[in-house]
């Protein structure tokens, strides 16, 4: 169940109108704009709430996304590429996010760095189709991803802040 922090955050977030996919070429370009309000609004709100934690680009159709999202632990910053395809059957499957350093360090994860989402956020997102977007797929998918698994890998050893080698390498 949700705090009620993430309900407040993500009942922020404006829902999206127009169900089409990148197979309709008529009516994605208004699924893809919608998409951008969306994240522009989601991403003002966590500057507000001085809880900026990603950026995202898309290739010009809007088919495949990158960027970089980012985890404060003990007031360091831990930075990871992340990537995803929109599916063919987009908005009625949420896309696959990849975060491809952590391949293979977490069994909440597939091959190729796609984080599992299948037992919490897929029932969610299957629920609220197509009205989520990839603000809600960020929201209450990788964002409470992050906040589970990284701590846990920093913790094991398997992800080491960037800085941290050389600090041992001064001592």
């Amino acid at each position: 169940m949700a705090d009620e922090a993430t309900r407040r955050a993500v009942s922020q977030i404006p829902l999206l109108k127009t169900h089409a996919g990148p197979r309709d070429r008529a009516l994605w370009p208004q699924r893809l704009k919608e998409e951008y309000q969306a994240l522009i609004r989601f991403v003002e709100q966590n500057k507000a709430a001085d809880n900026d934690w990603f950026r995202l680009e898309s290739n010009a159709d809007g088919t495949r996304w990158t960027g970089t999202c980012w985890f404060v632990h003990e007031l360091l910053r831990y930075e990871f590429r992340l990537e995803f395809d929109i599916p063919v059957t987009y908005p009625d499957t949420a896309p696959e996010v990849a975060v491809p350093e952590l391949d293979g360090k977490t069994a909440k994860m597939y091959r190729g760095g796609r984080i599992c989402l299948t037992e919490h956020f897929a029932p969610l997102w299957a629920r609220n189709a197509p009205r989520f977007g990839l603000a809600h797929l960020m929201a209450l998918g990788l964002g409470p991803w992050l906040a589970v698994e990284v701590p846990d890998l920093i913790g094991k050893g398997l992800v080491v802040h960037k800085e941290r080698p050389r600090e041992a390498a001064a001592e």
